[in-house]
């Protein structure tokens, strides 16, 4: 059963405990999210409100997928440049499928479902997007239209002696 999206939802204490339950759980499985393995939903609490006080401020917009038991499934934030130069694209973080429904097309779901909300976006022309080498997901974003623009050997310290490229990846909207 396919994903229902909702491009800025009200932010209720049952959403955001979803999506706290979500980063949790996509980053214990090993997730490239901005966290390593172990962690607990304490650890991710601080990000979490940073994302939804930026929200508030009008600096994120949120896109959430719930599956059919009404859970939290999926997310992607949008984040709009402030610099006046660089307005015509946003950002996309904290892109994120939940474990039990990863292979089933659903990531695939959530950035066609981004992109068309971006489209939707005033002066918008392109989404751009980072990730972490060494998971694949470059491949991935590709396989999806993104573009690799740039890459930053060993950006990301994963843990002593493990580090991995930065990734930019993009994706025109026009």
């Amino acid at each position: 059963m396919p994903l229902t999206f909702t491009l800025d939802p009200a932010v209720t204490p049952a959403l955001r405990d979803g999506i706290l339950d979500l980063w949790t759980d996509v980053s214990n499985a090993g997730g490239a999210v901005g966290f390593v393995a172990p962690v607990t939903p304490e650890d991710i609490r601080p990000e979490l409100v940073r994302h939804l006080v930026a929200m508030a401020e009008g600096r994120h917009r949120l896109l959430v997928g719930h599956d059919e038991t009404g859970q939290v499934a999926a997310t992607a934030f949008f984040s709009f440049n402030t610099h006046r130069l660089m307005t015509h694209w946003v950002w996309l973080y904290t892109v994120m499928v939940h474990p039990k429904h990863q292979g089933q097309g659903y990531g695939r779901d959530l950035l066609a479902a981004a992109a068309d909300a971006a489209r939707g976006f005033d002066g918008i022309d392109a989404i751009r997007l980072g990730c972490r080498g060494g998971h694949g997901l470059e491949r991935f974003y590709g396989s999806c239209g993104y573009q690799e623009v740039g890459r930053v050997p060993a950006a990301i310290r994963v843990a002593p002696g493990d580090d991995r490229d930065d990734i930019t990846m993009l994706l025109p909207l026009r």
